[in-house]
């Protein structure tokens, strides 16, 4: 009995901050600004579809430029001993302990037409390139930020396999490429499909870093739905529609994934 005590503040927190706001987005995504049903919300959403296409793919990119980098250093750091683990782990976690904000406004002091990178062009006699601003920016700017998302589910999956399990199938024959094709992969998958997801959501919805590294000229979901809320074309009610339409791509994509995830699962079972 006491423990379904216990348990009141989280459902009271559940229901003030998590259900109560999705009631009144999907309320609004259904209402007209006089209070009335409608699904026009849903249908002037027609106008953005560049810009639910440009986020999904740059998602998609940054997603994949991600699961390229962290897996292999998850690999490589499952190798090394435990100190050295503990030391690279928390190489990778340092810059999270920073704020959000002052990571990003570092790429643009990197990134800027006079920044760090340009200097040094002009240092060696080279031209300078034009970084800030860009697409390009906006996606290195998701990889930074995002990579230790895709690095720490990986590696606490494939830091667990069992080291009897590769040393069976060396003994069986196996190269180093089967071995890792045949064995760590299929079992670092549950890992990897969590770090897709940890990626994927966060650089679909991201705004400050389209804004920032952007410079506005690459518009993505967020940044269309924070001017919905908080810009000069103000409409909740289409930013609402939005937001709903977000969050059902974002639902796909995670029951795909943990399908996919479960099918790989089973197979290595097999």
């Amino acid at each position: 009995m006491k423990a379904k005590y216990a348990t009141i503040p989280y459902v009271i927190w559940m229901a003030v901050f998590i259900a109560i706001p999705l009631i009144l987005v999907t309320v609004y995504a259904f209402t007209s600004r006089d209070g009335g049903f409608t699904l026009a919300n849903f249908q002037n959403m027609g106008s953005y579809t560049m810009v639910f296409v440009r986020s999904i793919v740059l998602a998609l990119i940054a997603t994949v430029i991600c699961l390229l980098l962290g897996y292999p250093l998850s690999y490589i750091l499952s190798r090394f001993g435990t100190r050295a683990q503990a030391i690279c782990m928390m190489l990778i976690m340092l810059p999270m302990w920073m704020n959000f904000l002052l990571r990003t406004y570092a790429w643009m002091s990197i990134l800027e037409n006079t920044g760090l990178i340009n200097r040094f062009l002009t240092f060696l006699g080279l031209p300078t390139m034009n970084l800030i601003n860009t697409q390009g920016a906006v996606v290195l700017g998701m990889v930074y930020n995002y990579l230790p998302f895709m690095v720490l589910p990986v590696y606490s999956v494939i830091v667990k396999i069992d080291h009897s399990l590769t040393e069976a199938a060396r003994d069986l024959g196996a190269s180093g490429y089967g071995v890792f094709m045949r064995v760590i992969f299929p079992l670092s998958v549950p890992g990897v499909v969590s770090g897709i997801t940890m990626v994927f959501v966060p650089a679909l919805s991201t705004f400050v870093i389209s804004k920032l590294l952007g410079g506005g000229t690459t518009m993505l979901l967020g940044d269309l739905i924070e001017m919905q809320f908080l810009g000069s074309s103000y409409n909740p009610h289409l930013g609402s529609a939005i937001s709903l339409v977000m969050m059902v791509i974002v639902l796909i994509c995670i029951f795909v994934m943990n399908r996919f995830g479960e099918g790989e699962e089973q197979a290595v079972i097999l």
